[in-house]
């Protein structure tokens, strides 16, 4: 009886997991811990299932030569509750993505154009680097930090999709010199010299002069 209740239960909550094939977001009602509320399906059209913000190329003016274009809930409400997301990568010569890590979602880069060096580093600190050329891809497990740079010549183009609508992002660099923390703690805290320091939290916006 008790097995057969079970069975029951886990029954109706996967019938109620497939009433809706989708829930295209509407951000006319506010977010929720599971997501936007849904639009009225009778007043969907194909257009709403489809996004063409990935077909131009990023601004790659900036310290990193690196453009990120991305096809978010946000940007995109049709992926809303689906549990995919995409983004444009764009890499002048010598571009980079600096080291960050998504803390809920893997990541799946495709070389479309380019050369692109891709890694990793293991839990365990060991770390793994591959030379991607087009139509190479290259997995990067979820919350390890990573990277990718263009190791080619001329511009690179890639697309990076991720198995969560809203990724999340921990970067290296804006964590450490984008902060409001006393410059002195953080660069001992750090190994660093605090003139160094200074001078990158100049670049990232940093400053020491944050509630203590």
């Amino acid at each position: 009886m008790l097995i057969q209740s079970v069975f029951s239960l886990v029954f109706v909550a996967s019938s109620y997991a497939l009433v809706q094939d989708f829930c295209v977001a509407d951000f006319s009602l506010p977010d929720t811990p599971s997501g936007f509320p849904c639009k009225d399906a009778g007043n969907l059209y194909g257009t709403d299932f489809a996004y063409s913000g990935l077909g131009v190329a990023g601004n790659t003016s900036n310290i990193f030569k690196a453009a990120h274009t991305p096809a978010f809930t946000p940007q995109f409400p049709a992926l809303n509750g689906l549990g995919i997301s995409m983004v444009r990568l764009d890499l002048a010569d010598g571009g980079y993505t600096t080291l960050h890590a998504h803390r809920d979602s893997s990541e799946l880069l495709v070389v479309i154009e380019g050369t692109i060096c891709g890694g990793f580093i293991s839990s365990t600190l060991v770390g793994y680097l591959k030379i991607l050329n087009k139509g190479d891809i290259m997995v990067f497990p979820k919350g390890l930090f990573h990277f990718q740079r263009n190791c080619g010549k001329g511009p690179a183009l890639a697309f990076l999709s991720y198995s969560s609508v809203m990724p999340g992002l921990l970067v290296t660099d804006y964590d450490l010199f984008g902060n409001d923390l006393p410059t002195e703690i953080v660069a001992t805290t750090t190994l660093r010299d605090t003139a160094q320091f200074e001078k990158l939290k100049g670049v990232f916006g940093g400053s020491g002069s944050g509630p203590y």
